[in-house]
């Protein structure tokens, strides 16, 4: 019988949060980010990096969020800006 063949792992990193913000920085996408406090901040992704992320708000000026302090993220559909 031949050797059996072992499975490889599962990559440890697939990409695909840094495809998501590289998208909305190009796009420049309104979005909401759902803090875990319950907070709300709405504006566009400007750039981000392993911790963190820094948003241009809506009619002020930018803030740095930490990624672990992010309950979720999603896209604002026009005129539902505050």
């Amino acid at each position: 019988r031949a050797p059996a063949m072992k499975k490889s792992s599962p990559p440890d990193q697939t990409h695909a949060e840094n495809f998501y913000y590289q998208k909305q920085i190009q796009s420049k996408t309104a979005v909401a980010i759902m803090l875990k406090d319950g907070e709300q901040v709405q504006g566009v992704i400007e750039w981000y990096d392993r911790s963190c992320i820094r948003v241009i708000r809506n009619g002020g000026g930018s803030l740095l969020i930490y990624k672990p302090a992010i309950r979720y993220i999603y896209k604002v559909a026009e005129g539902d800006q505050t």
